[in-house]
C-alpha cells in the first residue's frame, strides 16, 4: 500500500503541496481535473483553497476527493528544501 497524505497546502495554478505519511513531499497538479464533472467547482480559486486532509487523502467541502494512491503515484516528488 502506498503512503497516505498527512498534510496539504494549496498552491497557485491549481497545484497541491502534499506531505505523505512516509515523510516524502510532492506536488500534485489538479488543473486537468477542473474541467471534469464534479471537479468543475475547483475552478473557483477560493473553493480550491478549502482543501483539507481527511482519512489520508485530500478533499473539499462538497466531498470531492482524489484517490490517495493517485496523489502519491502522480505527484512530482520534492526535496524538503523545495517545499
Amino acid at each position: 500500500m502506498n503512503p497516505r497524505v498527512s498534510k496539504v497546502v494549496s498552491m497557485e495554478d491549481y497545484k497541491l503541496m502534499l506531505v505523505f505519511t512516509n515523510g516524502e513531499q510532492g506536488i500534485y497538479d489538479c488543473s486537468d481535473l477542473t474541467n471534469f464533472g464534479v471537479f468543475q467547482e475547483l475552478n473557483d480559486k477560493n473553493y480550491f483553497k478549502k482543501v483539507k486532509v481527511v482519512d489520508g487523502t485530500v478533499c473539499w467541502p462538497n466531498e470531492q476527493d482524489i484517490c490517495p494512491d493517485t496523489l502519491y503515484l502522480d505527484s512530482i516528488k520534492q526535496d524538503a528544501s523545495e517545499c
